[in-house]
């Protein structure tokens, strides 16, 4: 059962990144739908599950949350390193940083992340069919949205559209291959916990540093603020029903 759940999360990851190439012209509402759902998925579902996954405090702070302010800096100074100055490049005249590595790091994260999906599912089933069932809705609904961000992400940082398609590919078979593995062996509810509050930094620095520059660089218009705002009230609405 666990496995052929997995099987409709891998189709929903699919239809999100097909949406995502067929965008066209309206890049800057899509840029900030993303960012408002990347956003979404770390206050509402990511961080929560880390911080009650993770359970332990060090020097009188939750293990989640540092390995959360870890991803982030993580992502800050490689960017730094590079002197990557996404969302303003018309300030520096015509030159290239080599940013496809970031695109693929993070969608790489994203797949990563797919695989936890998956492997929730599994332990979920493990533990009852009760509670397989809410964690299967809660990863298809929102394995839409990892489908949709990891082929946006991998093309915003100028990797070739075939490059994309295999990363989408990846991310949409990660979770049948978690669920399997779900099915096989039990992990530490603490180290994904750790796992989860440091993915959650990468895509907290992807949302703001990155992601919302682009969205509302050049003619920003209300329609792109309305899809943050809705992008982040759809995952909400998710949760919610999960």
């Amino acid at each position: 059962m666990a496995i052929v759940v997995a099987l409709i999360a891998c189709c929903s990851t699919l239809a999100g990144g097909l949406i995502a190439l067929r965008v066209g012209t309206h890049r800057q509402v899509v840029l900030g739908l993303a960012a408002g759902v990347m956003l979404g998925v770390v206050g509402f579902d990511l961080l929560p599950e880390a911080l009650e996954a993770a359970g332990q405090e060090i020097f009188g702070v939750p293990a989640a949350t540092l390995t959360l302010v870890g991803g982030f800096l993580t992502l800050h100074i490689i960017e730094r390193s590079l002197a990557i100055h996404r969302g303003q490049e018309d300030r520096f005249g015509a030159h290239r940083h080599g940013l496809e590595s970031v695109g693929l790091l993070t969608a790489s994260g994203l797949v990563g992340h797919s695989f936890l999906d998956g492997l929730g599912i599994g332990l979920g089933f493990q533990a009852g069919p009760a509670l397989g069932l809410s964690v299967a809705i809660a990863v298809i609904a929102h394995d839409f949205a990892d489908g949709f961000n990891t082929f946006t992400i991998t093309t915003l940082y100028g990797n070739a559209r075939h490059r994309a398609l295999l990363l989408l590919a990846m991310d949409a078979v990660a979770p049948v291959a978690g669920a399997v593995v779900g099915t096989l062996i039990v992990l530490p509810p603490e180290v994904i916990g750790l796992y989860l509050g440091y993915f959650a930094g990468f895509l907290l620095y992807l949302a703001t540093a990155d992601i919302l520059p682009q969205a509302h660089a050049g003619s920003s218009s209300g329609r792109t603020l309305l899809a943050t705002v809705a992008g982040a009230a759809f995952m909400w609405l998710v949760v919610g029903l999960a």
